[in-house]
């Protein structure tokens, strides 16, 4: 019994997302960015209150919200203590940011939230696992997957993520990218397997040869 409310943000086309049980009050919000009000307002519509944050990695499109966030509500936010180690944009916010470990589960309200530790878009990219749903930041959009030639970026590690991290899951798990850059909004694992390309390269060589070749 899953609440998710997926709202498109800013001229990247974000996914910001508030997850919580059904029943309950208290909701996560995944990525905050562009427009904290318009956050806050959409959960205050269905009766939620937020009262922790996840970041998915340090791009600045994914968490240029936190300081409206943190000066509206003392909450924590979780982060890959990999990508709190690499990334200057979470220290700054000092103790409000608390390094997690991969597997580690968090509790908003009834639900519990496992963080998947997915680098490869950066060296601490974490997905949100809860409820039958991944939430996947820029780890895997629908027919695609993240950039891996940005600084902390490896594709290797990516194909590692995507083959042998998120290979378990079962294929019915929803997903819910980080950017409405696909056919359709929501999709799930088993579809992306199917049909996303980045699936399809079962072969680390091949992988890396197809997701660095130059960009147009």
């Amino acid at each position: 019994m899953l609440y998710v409310r997926q709202l498109t943000l800013g001229p990247m086309k974000n996914f910001v997302y508030l997850v919580g049980a059904q029943g309950a009050r208290e909701t996560a919000v995944i990525d905050p960015a562009w427009d904290v009000p318009a956050i806050f307002a959409a959960a205050a519509a269905d009766g939620r209150d937020i009262t922790a944050a996840v970041v998915s990695h340090h791009h600045f499109d994914h968490i240029n919200g936190l300081p409206d966030l943190l000066a509206k509500a003392d909450l924590p936010v979780y982060a890959q203590k990999a990508e709190v180690d690499f990334a200057d944009a979470l220290k700054e916010h000092g103790r409000a940011v608390r390094p997690v470990g991969p597997g580690d589960v968090v509790k908003v309200g009834p639900l519990e939230l496992k963080l998947i530790h997915t680098p490869g878009h950066t060296p601490g990219s974490q997905c949100v696992y809860c409820g039958g749903a991944l939430v996947s930041g820029d780890t895997v959009f629908v027919n695609a997957c993240g950039r891996c030639d940005l600084p902390g970026g490896d594709p290797e590690q990516m194909f590692d993520s995507l083959h042998r991290v998120l290979g378990g899951l079962p294929g019915e798990t929803k997903l819910y990218p980080g950017h409405d850059y696909g056919d359709v909004p929501v999709s799930s694992l088993e579809r992306e397997r199917q049909q996303n390309p980045y699936f399809q390269l079962g072969a680390v060589g091949e992988f890396l040869k197809y997701r660095m070749r130059p960009r147009r």
